[in-house]
C-alpha cells in the first residue's frame, strides 16, 4: 500500500506525487472519491477546455480501469498549456502507481505514462543567429 497522509482540511487520506514536463511541475494529490479533478482551484474541464485535452488527462484512469473512482487535486506551475497537461498526466500516473503497484504498474508502464518525457528546449549557442540552430546568412561573393 502507498504511503498515505492526512489532509488538514477534511481529514481524509491521500496519496501524493509530482509530475514534470518541460518547465511545468504538477503536485498531485489523489483521494478515494467520486472522480472530480481540481487544478489550481478550478475544475479541470474549465482549466483545460476541449475534448482532446479531456481524453489526455483521463488516460491514466482509463488505462488502469479506475475512471470515476478517485478524486484529484492538482497544483501546477510553469510551462505552457500542453506541458502543464503533460505534467498533470505524469503526476496522476505516478500517484496511481503508488496506490496499487501490483495491478496498476504494468498497464501504466505499457502506456508509457510513468516515464518522464526528456525533451526540453535546446539552449542557444553563441556565435549563431537568434535561435539554437539558426545560422547567420553568409554572403555569396
Amino acid at each position: 500500500m502507498a504511503d498515505t497522509q492526512k489532509s488538514e482540511k477534511n481529514n481524509s487520506k491521500f496519496t501524493h506525487a509530482i509530475g514534470r514536463r518541460k518547465e511545468a511541475v504538477a503536485r498531485v494529490r489523489i483521494f478515494k472519491g467520486v472522480g472530480q479533478m481540481i487544478v489550481n482551484g478550478k475544475p479541470i474541464s474549465e482549466y483545460f477546455k476541449g475534448v482532446v485535452f479531456q481524453k489526455f488527462y483521463q488516460k491514466p484512469f482509463e488505462v488502469t480501469g479506475s475512471l470515476g473512482q478517485y478524486t484529484a487535486t492538482v497544483k501546477v506551475e510553469g510551462g505552457g498549456v500542453i506541458s502543464q497537461l503533460g505534467a498533470i498526466v505524469h503526476g496522476l500516473a505516478r500517484a496511481l502507481d503508488q496506490i496499487n503497484k501490483e495491478t496498476f504498474h504494468s498497464p501504466l508502464k505499457k502506456a508509457k505514462l510513468l516515464t518522464r518525457d526528456p525533451r526540453v528546449k535546446e539552449r542557444r549557442k553563441y556565435g549563431l543567429a537568434h535561435k539554437a540552430r539558426a545560422k547567420k546568412q553568409s554572403p555569396k561573393r
